[in-house]
């Protein structure tokens, strides 16, 4: 079951609100003596996170299906691209980081208890059976807070951004559990950051699919930050035209030229680096004269890039590319996620 996006955040009767947690949605499968982890797409999960195996066996403690998400906890709140580097191919190195970046997972739904299927049960009620199924748990194995209160939701919004958290997830009291269709609403942060351009990737059909978007640094290093995308087929070729002119001799004095040498690539964030999740995607991109500012709406950021894909909004031909720092980015001040954790139980 799925989060529309909407910009408000719902006050109406019957509302439950939830955290909406910044990590890999999950399912898990508890049948006698095997538990299964498995993707919001149906990729299996438990290989890459060994260490919840375990925890989760002695948590659920009867036949069950629940949904939930896989985190990863820093000092300074929910680390998604340490999650990342879990989605690995070799054991051994799986194994090492279950060891430094342990996982957690946050149950928020209960699909199925003993032979049960509940999910044409309403919600308040899975989440009754889930809070019985979950009263005693444990870290690593968490259940989310929830409150029936629009205040409070508003609370979590503004107070535990700082912590990674995405925003704050609405469902109402009757709803059935309907996978695949997006019928539960999300709020997500949402500021805006102007950025140089930097190159481009081009569209499957035709024109720019994407904008490869930079900010400088202290020391006047410009990192790949992320990209603008969902440009409609009118952008995406009057962008072509618009980025022709600074596509000439663009490599000459390009910050990113070097972007694929191993040792270029620690010191700073590049574009083209291979997919975890899916390593046939191309990743070519165009370089262009970083010449040019545009304005962007995002909604997260992770350490020192933009979490999704950003909004294009406008060209800023008033702004040069070396005035765009990090500095004027509003970055939350972090919560305890323990905090998190407590709120709403």
């Amino acid at each position: 079951m799925l989060a529309k996006l909407v910009r408000q955040l719902p006050d109406t009767t019957g509302l439950f609100y939830e955290p909406k947690w910044d990590g890999f949605r999950c399912i898990v499968f508890r049948d006698s003596d095997d538990v299964e982890l498995g993707s919001r797409n149906e990729r299996p999960l438990t290989r890459y996170f060994p260490e919840l195996v375990d925890p989760l066996m002695s948590e659920i403690l009867t036949r069950a299906v629940v949904d939930g998400e896989v985190v990863i906890v820093s000092p300074s709140g929910l680390d998604f691209d340490a999650l990342t580097q879990r989605i690995h191919p070799a054991e051994s190195r799986v194994r090492l980081l279950a060891e430094t970046t342990p996982a957690a997972f946050v149950a928020f739904d209960l699909l199925a208890l003993d032979d049960r299927d509940l999910r044409s049960e309403p919600y308040a009620r899975r989440r009754a059976a889930l809070e019985t199924l979950l009263a005693d748990a444990k870290p690593p194995v968490h259940l989310t807070p929830v409150t029936t209160e629009h205040a409070v939701a508003a609370d979590w919004f503004n107070r535990f951004e700082g912590a990674g958290l995405d925003g704050v997830v609405a469902k109402a009291a009757d709803l059935h559990y309907r996978e695949g269709e997006r019928v539960m609403l999300k709020v997500k942060h949402e500021r805006t950051a102007d950025c140089a351009v930097a190159g481009f990737r081009w569209h499957k059909d035709a024109g720019v699919g994407s904008l490869l978007l930079g900010l400088f640094d202290e020391h006047g290093v410009l990192h790949h930050v992320g990209v603008a995308s969902g440009f409609s087929a009118t952008q995406r070729e009057t962008f072509v035209g618009e980025l022709a002119p600074l596509r000439e001799r663009a490599l000459d004095d390009h910050p990113w030229r070097d972007w694929a040498e191993h040792d270029q690539q620690a010191r700073t964030r590049m574009p083209g680096a291979q997919s975890r999740w899916n390593a046939g995607k191309d990743l070519t991109w165009e370089p262009v004269r970083v010449e040019r500012v545009c304005e962007v709406g995002y909604d997260h950021l992770q350490r020192t890039r933009f979490r999704h894909a950003t909004a294009f909004r406008r060209w800023r031909p008033d702004r040069l590319p070396s005035s765009c720092t990090y500095d004027q980015l509003d970055t939350p001040v972090p919560a305890e996620l323990s905090t998190v954790f407590s709120a709403g139980r």
